[in-house]
C-alpha cells in the first residue's frame, strides 16, 4: 500500500514538473536536435564523397530590374523674349525729277515802223551822194518816206534802251530787242512818249515823225531807222516783212 502510494506520489510530481518547467525541457530539447540534424546535412553538403539523399537546393531568384526612371527634365529658366524691333523700312530713292528743258525763246516777230516809201537805203559797201552834206559816204540805216507827225511804232517787243538828242540825226529813241539786235529811230518829234527801261511790244507807238535830224534835213520828211547785230550795224530789210 506504501509503495502504491509513493507511485502515485512521484507520477503526480513528474506530471507537475513537466506541466511546469519541462515543456521548455522538451522545447530545448527538440531545438538541440533540429540543430544536430542541421549540422549533418551541412556537413554532407560540404563533402561531395557522401551521397546526399535529398540535397536542398536554394535557389535565389534575382531581384526584379526596376525599370530605369528618366531624371525629369531641369526646367529651364523663364526668360522673357526681348522683342527684336522691327527694322524701319528704307524709303525707297525717289528719282530725280528729270530736268525741265528751257523753252526755247520764241522767234522775234518784226513789222515796219511806219510804212512808205524807202528813200535811202541802206549801204556799207557802196557809197551814196549825201545831199545835205554835199559829199558820198556810206548809209548805215534806212530812211523811210513818212509825213511830218505820223506814228512811229515798235519793230519788235523789247525795252527801252536809251531815249536822247544827237546833235546830227535829232530825237532818237534805241530798244533792245530779246535776240540781241537793237533797233534805233532817228529824226524824230521832240519828246517821245516812252522812256528808258519802259517795255514795249510790236507795234507800240514809240515817236513821231519829226524834223530833227541836221544832218538829213534836204530830205523829204522821213524816219531815219538803223539795227544792229551783236553792236554791229545790220541791214533792217533781213528782218522786216515784205511790203504788202
Amino acid at each position: 500500500m506504501r509503495n502504491e502510494r509513493e507511485k502515485r506520489g512521484g507520477l503526480s510530481r513528474l506530471g507537475d514538473f513537466l506541466a511546469g518547467k519541462g515543456f521548455y525541457i522538451v522545447l530545448s530539447l527538440c531545438v538541440a536536435a533540429i540543430g544536430i540534424s542541421g549540422y549533418f546535412l551541412l556537413t554532407d553538403s560540404l563533402d561531395p564523397g557522401q551521397p546526399v539523399a535529398g540535397r536542398a537546393e536554394v535557389v535565389v531568384m534575382p531581384s526584379p530590374a526596376l525599370p530605369s526612371v528618366a531624371p525629369e527634365p531641369t526646367p529651364e529658366p523663364m526668360t522673357t523674349p526681348v522683342p527684336t524691333p522691327t527694322p524701319a523700312p528704307t524709303p525707297e530713292p525717289t528719282p530725280a525729277p528729270a530736268p525741265t528743258p528751257a523753252p526755247e525763246p520764241e522767234p522775234v516777230v518784226y513789222t515796219w515802223p511806219v510804212k512808205g516809201e524807202v528813200i535811202g537805203a541802206y549801204s556799207l559797201e557802196v557809197l551814196a551822194y549825201d545831199q545835205t552834206m554835199g559829199d558820198w559816204r556810206t548809209h548805215e540805216a534806212m530812211d523811210l518816206a513818212a509825213p511830218l507827225g505820223a506814228q512811229v511804232l515798235a519793230a519788235a517787243d523789247g525795252v527801252v534802251s536809251a531815249v536822247y538828242d544827237d546833235p546830227l540825226m535829232g530825237t532818237t529813241v534805241v530798244v533792245e530787242h530779246p535776240d540781241q539786235v537793237t533797233s534805233l529811230y532817228a529824226n524824230l518829234a521832240p519828246t517821245p512818249p516812252v522812256a528808258v527801261g519802259e517795255s514795249v511790244t510790236t507795234g507800240m507807238v514809240i515817236g513821231a515823225v519829226g524834223q530833227t535830224a541836221a544832218a538829213e534835213s534836204q530830205r523829204a520828211s522821213h524816219l531815219h531807222f538803223a539795227m544792229t547785230q551783236d553792236g554791229a550795224p545790220a541791214d533792217p530789210a533781213n528782218y522786216l516783212p515784205p511790203l504788202p
